[in-house]
């Protein structure tokens, strides 16, 4: 009896403490999606208690009809798109390349690589300012693509590179006895192989820019050519305090974004999992 009447109390504490924190994880996702149809702007008017002021889409009207929230968004897809198919071709060709061929300097360039990852990004902000202005490209989107690809390249060239060391080099060396050059080992041999750590590749650079600030605040000047997360951080500046036009948009972009991740979860997964293994 007492065994079991220990089990019963450890099982009781178990859920308790779970439920506890269920709580503490979701409740900023409900305040936040009460907080996008509440009544009013303010974050302080509202309530602790979920939708407990009423029920509005005024926010929502406000977004598309009075701001640039649907020109946010194209910018912000075509940032995310260019940037992930040009992450996709570079590093995977740079990661071939360390992975099947010898030359000088290659350790020394890969270490390069991996010491470059030491430093935060944010660092080399003032240097990123002045080459973006030399070549033109400030407030333009393919700038702001470059700047993306660059700092995509290190991290992402080591984990392609980690996959593709698992592929057997004997496969290379059948296609070349059949005539196969290196472009075409790589296109058809190499990249069908290591489709997992493509897909992961392209999911992870296409997220990227949808929640990054600095970077889009640093290249982009007009309001024409802003990002989703410059136009909706407008919303709660020093200046403003639309908090619930920020829950609004904050709520439409998560919304694909759900979809998103359920579709692509077993490609990740997949995709983590191979780079991780070892021949």
């Amino acid at each position: 009896m007492k065994k079991s009447s220990k089990a019963t109390a450890l099982t009781v504490l178990v859920v308790v403490f779970l439920l506890l924190v269920t709580f503490i994880v979701l409740y900023p996702i409900v305040f936040v999606v009460s907080a996008a149809f509440a009544p009013g702007n303010t974050a302080t008017g509202l309530s602790i208690i979920p939708f407990a002021q009423g029920f509005t889409t005024e926010h929502f009207s406000y977004l598309f009809n009075e701001t640039n929230f649907v020109l946010w968004f194209q910018n912000t897809l075509i940032i995310a798109i260019c940037t992930s198919a040009a992450s996709i071709v570079v590093c995977s060709l740079s990661a071939y390349v360390f992975s099947r061929f010898r030359f000088a300097l290659k350790k020394a360039m890969l270490m390069s690589l991996l010491i470059l990852q030491i430093f935060p990004s944010f660092v080399g902000m003032i240097a990123i300012y002045v080459i973006i202005n030399r070549m033109g490209a400030y407030n333009q989107l393919w700038g702001l693509v470059l700047v993306y690809v660059a700092g995509n390249v290190p991290y992402n060239t080591w984990l392609v590179k980690s996959y593709l060391d698992t592929i057997p080099k004997s496969l290379d060396e059948a296609a070349r006895i059949d005539g196969a050059n290196h472009l075409t080992i790589f296109a058809r041999v190499i990249m069908p192989i290591a489709r997992p750590i493509i897909i992961f590749l392209a999911i992870t650079t296409f997220t990227g820019p949808w929640m990054d600030w600095i970077f889009p605040k640093l290249v982009l000047g007009e309001n024409e050519k802003q990002t989703l997360a410059l136009g909706l951080f407008s919303f709660v500046t020093d200046r403003k305090d639309q908090f619930t036009t920020f829950a609004a948009g904050a709520l439409l972009i998560a919304i694909p974004f759900v979809f998103f991740f359920v579709i692509t979860q077993k490609a990740q997964t997949e995709g983590l999992g191979a780079a991780a293994v070892k021949e």
